[in-house]
């Protein structure tokens, strides 16, 4: 579905995504944003949840990649390596190139592939673009910053209509 801005299904966190029914549907590859999708802006450490999530995708076979925009250096590789995934930092999302070097250096395919993150326009779009499943998590933390507020806003439609079309 190239560029399209709808989800296959809208979850309340990560932790809602089950790492079993995910390999039941053949995922081998979980790209995740990192910045309100796996923690709140500026949380430089996995929570226990996280880290339990990571290992349960683990031990089903999949492997979680973390695909940032932050341009904070060192910000993805410091988590990543917390948790010990690979990583890829200023990956230019939504467009896709971004997407297909995180699966070539996997070796995995985009429908072996879901990419969870909290943005409609980044992750979500970018995602469809790259053929990879697009999966959408509400975000953390909206606190802070007014102009969050109202891309999320922009972005209810769309979220409404992910909720409507669950991939697990």
């Amino acid at each position: 579905m190239p560029f399209s801005p709808i989800p296959r299904g809208v979850y309340p966190s990560v932790t809602h995504i089950s790492p079993s029914e995910l390999a039941a549907k053949g995922i081998r590859l979980v790209l995740a944003d990192l910045d309100n999708t796996l923690v709140p802006y500026h949380v430089t450490e996995p929570s226990p949840e996280v880290a339990a999530w990571a290992a349960e995708l683990a031990e089903q076979g999949i492997q979680l990649f973390l695909l940032s925009n932050s341009r904070k250096p060192g910000r993805a590789q410091k988590f990543a390596e917390q948790l010990g995934i690979p990583y890829q930092g200023h990956s230019g999302k939504p467009k896709k190139g971004g997407y297909l070097r995180a699966m070539e250096r996997m070796g995995c395919r985009p429908e072996e592939t879901v990419m969870v993150g909290d943005q409609i326009f980044t992750d979500t779009l970018g995602a469809n673009n790259a053929g990879v499943i697009p999966l959408l998590v509400e975000p953390i933390r909206l606190a802070g910053n007014p102009g969050r507020y109202l891309r999320y806003a922009a972005e209810t439609p769309f979220r409404m209509l992910g909720r409507r079309r669950p991939f697990l």
